[in-house]
């Protein structure tokens, strides 16, 4: 086992910030063991110091200016977990890569717009950038586009990216009620955000699309010419006729390569229901792609 620890700091105290501190503080002896090399949280960096988050922080360095943190020698790898696709989130990214540390974010919409310029950056100082939690959930879609999938000609991605709107739409479906109804039971249970636009709008799976597009043809994405629709109009009537017809109705994000271009699109689809990809229900996601092997 390596004498020198792996130094972590994590930028941003949310809710997804404050679970990344409790897992690889419950988890530390576990992942030591797996790597070889003990895993401990540095520096952190949030808003507000006073806020009590549940979380032990004695002995961890605070931060309240998280381009400082990502510069810091006291941290070997940068967490974003700020959130937004530009400001703080982009600049502290950027000093983080410039430094020569690695990045590990969950943020889709900075990679969405800003993700080739990262990663020349990450590629010219020799850091990493790693966005796994970034799209599609657990789905390790990823790491699989970077490099199972590297020596494929692909030719299509789709799937479902948000597992928002597969919630409520499956539960329309299975008790035949409307969209508000079932939106307004998703937020009481932290399915949805207060303001779900970004979700049932279609946005944050088009963030998502782009950047497994990024990533399957190898090709900067331009967010603003994909095509979105979300299922704010989907009814309980709709996803009955779709099934009548032998069809379900999901959310999708579709790219496909042609002669042409690329096309890249995020609608409600009707997808029959002996397809696989009509088999996934609730708050689940999943990724279809098609290659030449």
């Amino acid at each position: 086992m390596s004498d020198q620890p792996l130094r972590i700091g994590i930028a941003g105290l949310g809710t997804v910030g404050c679970g990344v501190v409790k897992s690889l503080q419950a988890h530390g002896a576990l992942l030591a063991g797996q790597t070889g090399r003990e895993v401990e949280i540095t520096a952190v960096c949030a808003r507000d110091k006073t806020r009590d988050r549940g979380l032990e922080l004695d002995g961890i360095a605070w931060f309240d200016d998280a381009r400082q943190l990502a510069g810091s020698n006291s941290i070997d790898v940068f967490v974003e977990l700020i959130g937004g696709e530009g400001g703080m989130a982009l600049e502290s990214v950027e000093a983080a890569l410039a430094s020569g540390r690695s990045v590990v974010t969950a943020n889709k919409a900075l990679l969405a717009r800003h993700g080739l310029h990262l990663a020349r950056l990450a590629e010219k100082t020799g850091a990493t950038l790693n966005f796994e939690a970034a799209a599609a959930g657990a789905v390790p879609i990823v790491k699989t586009l970077r490099e199972s999938l590297a020596g494929n000609d692909i030719k299509r991605i789709y799937g479902i990216m948000n597992g928002t709107c597969n919630y409520i739409l499956t539960r329309m479906e299975a008790e035949g009620r409307d969209f508000g109804e079932i939106l307004a039971d998703a937020q009481k249970l932290g399915y949805a955000e207060a303001d779900p636009t970004a979700d049932i709008g279609g946005f944050d799976t088009a963030h998502k699309l782009a950047l497994l597009t990024s990533l399957a043809f190898g090709t900067e994405v331009d967010l603003d010419s994909i095509y979105i629709e979300g299922i704010e109009r989907i009814s309980a009537a709709d996803l009955k006729a779709a099934d009548e017809l032998g069809y379900r109705i999901k959310l999708l994000g579709v790219a496909v390569k042609s002669d042409t271009g690329i096309e890249q699109r995020v609608h409600p689809t009707m997808v029959p229901k002996n397809s696989a990809i009509a088999e996934i229900d609730g708050v689940f996601n999943a990724v279809m792609v098609e290659g030449d092997f």
